[in-house]
């Protein structure tokens, strides 16, 4: 079964914006994609992405 999506609203400016919206075609995905994917790599990086062999996310151990 799919993941369940939820909407939610983003403010952010127009430059960052721009320069998001360059990147994504550059990797050739939706901007909505290429957030997906920077947050996604960004917790699995940080450790505090839940997995099937880890159900609890762990904090960052420093």
């Amino acid at each position: 079964m799919a993941k369940e999506k939820k909407p939610f609203v983003l403010r952010i400016d127009s430059e960052t914006l721009a320069s998001l919206e360059k990147w994504a075609a550059d990797e050739f995905r939706s901007v909505n994609g290429q957030l997906e994917y920077i947050i996604t790599e960004a917790l699995r990086k940080s450790k505090r992405l839940k997995t099937a062999k880890n159900e609890k996310a762990q904090p960052n151990e420093f």
